[in-house]
C-alpha cells in the first residue's frame, strides 16, 4: 500500500468541514504540525497532498505535464465552461488551445484595453450613492461584468449589452450559490450534465453569445472576440463554434468573479491601513498595481492549485502514486516569514522594489508554468486602474473599524461583509 505524508487525522467529513468554513486556520493549523507537504482528504477527492514550500511549488510548475494533469482536477466546472474549455484540457489539447488564448492579452493590445477599462470604472463610481455604508463586492461585479462584456466580448452599449449583463447576473448568481457548487461537488459532472440543470441555465446565454460571434465575422473589432476569431490552429483552421463559446464562457468565470474579489479585498485593506488612501492617491496606477499584487498576496481568491497525477512521481522528496492530487498552496506559501517578513500585515511596498527571492514560485495567485492563467496580466492591469480611478474621484473610509473575516462563495474567498465602506 502507498504510504503519503502525514496530515490531519479527522474524519474525511470533518476535514470537508474545516476546509469548507475556515481553510486558512486549517491549513496554517496543518502546516504547524506536520511541515510544509501533508496530507489532506476532501470531499470525494483523491487525497490532497499539500505544498507549502517554493521549492516543491518550481517542481510542479516545472513538471511534465503529461504527468500533472490541471484539467482533471478542474473537472467540476466542465458542466459550465464546456468540454472545450481551456480550463479542462491537459497535453497537446491544452497546449493547442492555449496557444490561442495568449496573444489577445499580452503585448500593445493592454493599452487600448486600458483606456476603455478606465472609462468602465469611472461609469460606474460616478453612480455610487456618497456618505453612506456601501457593499463594494456587488458593485465590483458589475465593473467586471461590463469589463467582460465589453472589452472580451464586444458588445456596443445598448439592448444586447442590457440583455446579455441581466442574463450573465442571473447565471451566475445560481452558479456560485453554496447550493449548487455542492450539488456540483457531491454529484460530479457527468451527473449534473445528464441531469440538465446547467443546460436550461446556459441556453439563453449561449444564444446571446453566438449571436455576438456572428456579428463580430460581420464586422471585426478590437475586442479579444474579434482577435480569437481571426487565430489560427497550426493547421491553418479557425476555432469551432463550440470552442469559441466554451472558451468565452471560461474568460467569464474566471476574469469576472475573481478580479471582484480581489478588488473588495484590495480596497477592504486599503483602507484600513493607515495612510492607505493617501498612499494609493500619490502613487497613482504604480502604487495601485503594487496593493493589488499585495492583496492578492494577503487574500488570495484562490487558496491551492491542483495537478492530478497521472504516474508514480517524486515530488519535494516524497514518492507519491498516481491519482494523487498535488496541491501548492497559494495561502501558505504567501505567508512564509522567510519570504515575506512580518506576513500578516498588509504592505503594497513590498511589489514596489525588487521581486521577493524567487519570485516565480513565491507570489503565485495565478498558478504557474504552462497552465499560468491566460489572462493575469489583464487581470492586474484591471486591478491597477480600477483602483487607480477610485483613488482620483472619492476618498474612502471602513464602515466599521473592525476587520471583515474570510467567506466562502463557491470556491473563491471573500471578505465576508462584501468589503463595506463610505466613500465621500
Amino acid at each position: 500500500m502507498d504510504s503519503l505524508p502525514p496530515g490531519p487525522s479527522a474524519p474525511r467529513a470533518v476535514q470537508t468541514a474545516a476546509w469548507l468554513a475556515r481553510p486558512g486556520p486549517f491549513l496554517v493549523r496543518a502546516q504547524r504540525r506536520y511541515g510544509d507537504v501533508f496530507t489532506m482528504r476532501i470531499g470525494g477527492e483523491p487525497p490532497w497532498v499539500m505544498l507549502a514550500h517554493p521549492d516543491a511549488v518550481r517542481e510542479v510548475f516545472t513538471g511534465d505535464p503529461a504527468v500533472m494533469h490541471a484539467g482533471k482536477a478542474n473537472l467540476i466546472l466542465r458542466p459550465l465552461v464546456g468540454h472545450a474549455s481551456v480550463l479542462l484540457l491537459d497535453g497537446r489539447q491544452h497546449m493547442r488551445e492555449r496557444k490561442l488564448m495568449l496573444p489577445p492579452f499580452h503585448g500593445s493590445r493592454m493599452a487600448g484595453y486600458r483606456d476603455l477599462v478606465a472609462a468602465i470604472a469611472r461609469e460606474h463610481i460616478a453612480a455610487w450613492p456618497r456618505g453612506e455604508p456601501l457593499v463594494l463586492s456587488t458593485r465590483m461585479q458589475a465593473i467586471t461584468l461590463d469589463v467582460v462584456l465589453r472589452v472580451i466580448f464586444g458588445v456596443e452599449e445598448g439592448a444586447q449589452l442590457t440583455a446579455l449583463r441581466d442574463r450573465l447576473r442571473a447565471l451566475l448568481a445560481r452558479v456560485f450559490s453554496v447550493s449548487s457548487m455542492l450539488a456540483m461537488a457531491s454529484a460530479g459532472p457527468e451527473r449534473v450534465e445528464r441531469s440538465g440543470v446547467y443546460g436550461r441555465w446556459l441556453r439563453p446565454v449561449d444564444a446571446l453569445l453566438q449571436e455576438q460571434v456572428e456579428a463580430r465575422r460581420a464586422a471585426p473589432g478590437d475586442d479579444v472576440l474579434s482577435l480569437l476569431l481571426a487565430a489560427r490552429h497550426a493547421d491553418g483552421s479557425p476555432m469551432s463554434d463550440r470552442e469559441l463559446r466554451d472558451e468565452l464562457v471560461t474568460l467569464l468565470v474566471a476574469g469576472h468573479e475573481t478580479t471582484a474579489t480581489a478588488l473588495s479585498w484590495a480596497m477592504e485593506r486599503l483602507t484600513r491601513m493607515a495612510g492607505g488612501w493617501d498612499a494609493l492617491r500619490a502613487g497613482g496606477e504604480e502604487y495601485a498595481e503594487a496593493a493589488g499584487k499585495e492583496t492578492l498576496r494577503l487574500r488570495p481568491v484562490l487558496p491551492v492549485v491542483l495537478r492530478n497525477l497521472q504516474e508514480r512521481t517524486t515530488i519535494a522528496g516524497v514518492d507519491l502514486p498516481a491519482g494523487t492530487v498535488v496541491a501548492p498552496s497559494i495561502f501558505l506559501v504567501h505567508r512564509r516569514p522567510d519570504l515575506y517578513p512580518d506576513p500578516a500585515t498588509f504592505r503594497p511596498e513590498r511589489f514596489l522594489g525588487p521581486e521577493p527571492q524567487g519570485g516565480t514560485y513565491t507570489w503565485i495567485p495565478f498558478g504557474g508554468g504552462v497552465r499560468r492563467c491566460v489572462g493575469a496580466a489583464f487581470a492586474l492591469m484591471e486591478l491597477r486602474v480600477v483602483l487607480a480611478e477610485l483613488a482620483a474621484h472619492v476618498e474612502a473610509a471602513p464602515a466599521r473599524p473592525q476587520r471583515e473575516a474570510t467567506a466562502r462563495r463557491a470556491i473563491t474567498l471573500i471578505p465576508a461583509r462584501g468589503a463595506e465602506v463610505v466613500l465621500s
